[in-house]
C-alpha cells in the first residue's frame, strides 16, 4: 500500500467534505466502486462527519433535543466507521495470506486498518489546525502557539506513516503476525446491551 497516495485520498475526502460543509451532504466516491481506493475515501469522509457533529454537540446553547440527535448520529458513525476497518483488514488478510510467519514472530497492538484509521483522523486534524492558523484575527501569542501545534502534528504524520509502512514490511516479511480481532461494539446491538435488550421485550 502507498501511503503517500492513502494521505492524499484522505486530503481530497477531507477538501470534498468541505465544498458544503455539511453532515447531511451526500457522499460522491470518485474512485471505483469497492475499490481500495473508494474505501480510504468513504472511511474518511465518515470521519469527517464524526468530526462535525463532534463540535456540533458541544454548542454550550444546544438543546436536548439536538444532543439526542447528534449522539445518535455519531453512534451510527462510530459504527459505520468500524465496519469501514474491518473492510480494510479484509483487504489485508487476503494481501497476506500467502505470508508464513517466523516461530518467533511477534504480535502487534492493533491491525493494519486500525494504524490507517489513526492517520485518517491525523490527516483530519492537519486540516482542522492549519483553518486555525490561517485565521485572521489571531494574536501573535495565538498564532506562534497554533503554528506549533500544526508543525507536532505534521512531524506526526511523517512518523506514523513510517511506523505503518514498516509494521507492513514486518509482516511481509513474516516477523509480525497480522490477527484482526473483529469488534465488538455491544452499545449498539438490540439484544446485548441491557436497555435496549429490556425496551425489545
Amino acid at each position: 500500500m502507498n501511503l503517500i497516495q492513502t494521505f492524499d485520498i484522505f486530503q481530497k475526502a477531507i477538501a470534498d467534505y468541505h465544498i458544503l460543509n455539511s453532515i447531511e451532504a451526500p457522499i460522491q466516491n470518485p474512485f471505483p466502486s469497492k475499490s481500495i481506493e473508494s474505501l480510504l475515501y468513504e472511511k474518511c469522509w465518515i470521519d469527517s462527519m464524526q468530526w462535525h457533529c463532534e463540535d456540533e454537540v458541544r454548542h454550550p446553547k444546544i438543546d436536548a433535543e439536538r444532543i439526542r440527535f447528534f449522539k445518535n448520529r455519531i453512534d451510527s458513525l462510530n459504527q459505520l466507521r468500524t465496519n469501514l476497518v474491518e473492510q480494510l483488514d479484509d483487504y489485508f488478510l487476503a494481501l497476506f495470506e500467502h505470508i508464513q510467519y517466523q516461530s518467533d514472530a511477534k504480535l502487534n497492538t492493533e491491525s493494519p486498518a486500525w494504524a490507517i484509521d489513526r492517520l485518517s483522523i491525523l490527516a483530519l486534524k492537519i486540516y482542522h489546525m492549519r483553518e486555525e492558523v490561517e485565521r485572521t484575527d489571531l494574536s501573535l501569542e495565538q498564532f506562534q502557539a497554533y503554528q506549533q501545534k500544526l508543525e507536532l502534528l505534521l512531524t506526526q504524520k511523517l512518523d506514523l506513516m513510517e511506523a505503518i509502512q514498516q509494521f507492513l514490511k514486518s509482516i511481509e516479511q513474516g516477523k509480525t503476525l497480522f490477527k484482526v480481532y473483529r469488534q465488538v461494539k455491544m452499545y449498539n446491538d438490540a439484544d446485548l446491551n441491557p436497555v435496549l435488550r429490556a425496551i425489545k421485550s
